[in-house]
């Protein structure tokens, strides 16, 4: 009998306990849809808000000043280029700048950017005395008609490239449009397999600006040593290379749900697609490190 006693306690708080961690997992699983919802609302936001055009600049604070970037990250998608921004905005010499794609000059592509919109680019940098402005659109690297529209409007603009593996990229790239729950189209397979073309793409950019002008960074360089490598984007942009946000090592945005199914016959077709390109990054720009890029580590020094 005692026995008996002692065991319908123990039933119950097992019970209890059950029902508890029935609840939670419910409760997580209510709030893991209710934010997938609103990122995929936010996302739906920002495309509508494109479809509309550029947005307007905001007012000028008093005693603030309006002037041309110090700096425009202009590449590439899915390869950090948020995680590095908001690392940026941290630097207290650094204005911040949210969201940080203006993708200003997609409106543009008829070549009618005059100096009145050339001016009303300049009036998104205004930033109090000291500190730097910029913005960061992964898609001006990819446009051909944004280079030379970006040297008229920002001609002194310090350019931060990010770059990783292409063919993990279009990976990433996919799955993210896939998760926003848009259709793959096969116009934006054929955007996705463009955007890896890095060589072409920066030896256009280098015919509207001087080497020196671009900073070459490498996504999984970052991600190996991020201290270091936002030091040397610090010292690039002229800002106390000291300075350590308190968190540095967490990118964000990154792909959410499983990665597409990219079978060996798929990954080939891409490694082969790039590998003349990836072949000249290596030979044209020294600090890109091949053994990080595992589709294309056979080119590595």
């Amino acid at each position: 009998m005692i026995a008996r006693r002692q065991l319908l306690p123990d039933l119950l708080t097992d019970r209890l306990a059950s029902v508890r961690r029935r609840a939670d997992r419910a409760v997580a699983a209510v709030r893991a849809e209710r934010d997938e919802m609103q990122r995929r609302a936010r996302i739906r936001k920002r495309q509508r808000q494109r479809a509309r055009g550029p947005v307007d600049p905001p007012a000028c604070p008093a005693g603030w000043s309006i002037a041309p970037p110090d700096f425009v990250g202009i590449g590439v998608q899915k390869a950090g280029t948020t995680w590095w921004h908001l690392l940026l905005c941290a630097h207290p010499q650094i204005q911040e700048r949210f969201p940080k794609e203006l993708h200003y000059f997609q409106y543009h592509w008829l070549g009618d950017l005059d100096q009145a919109a050339v001016d009303n680019y300049h009036r998104h940098f205004a930033r109090p005395p000291g500190r730097l402005a910029g913005e960061w659109t992964p898609r001006y690297l990819l446009d051909d008609w944004t280079p030379g529209q970006l040297r008229r409007a920002a001609p002194d603009a310090r350019l931060l490239v990010m770059l990783r593996d292409p063919v993990e990229r279009y990976r990433s790239g996919m799955t993210h449009h896939l998760n926003t729950g848009a259709t793959l189209h096969p116009r934006f397979v054929v955007e996705a397999i463009a955007r890896g073309h890095y060589r072409f793409q920066l030896d256009r950019l280098l015919r509207h600006f001087p080497r020196e002008q671009v900073l070459m960074l490498q996504y999984e360089r970052c991600v190996a040593d991020p201290a270091g490598q936002l030091a040397r984007t610090y010292r690039f942009l002229g800002v106390e290379s000291s300075f350590l946000p308190p968190d540095l090592s967490t990118p964000v945005l990154a792909a959410r749900g499983p990665k597409i199914a990219m079978g060996p016959e798929r990954r080939a077709e891409l490694c082969h697609e790039y590998a003349d390109g990836v072949r000249g990054l290596a030979a044209e720009w020294p600090e890109l490190d091949m053994s990080l890029w595992p589709n294309f580590c056979d080119l590595a020094r």
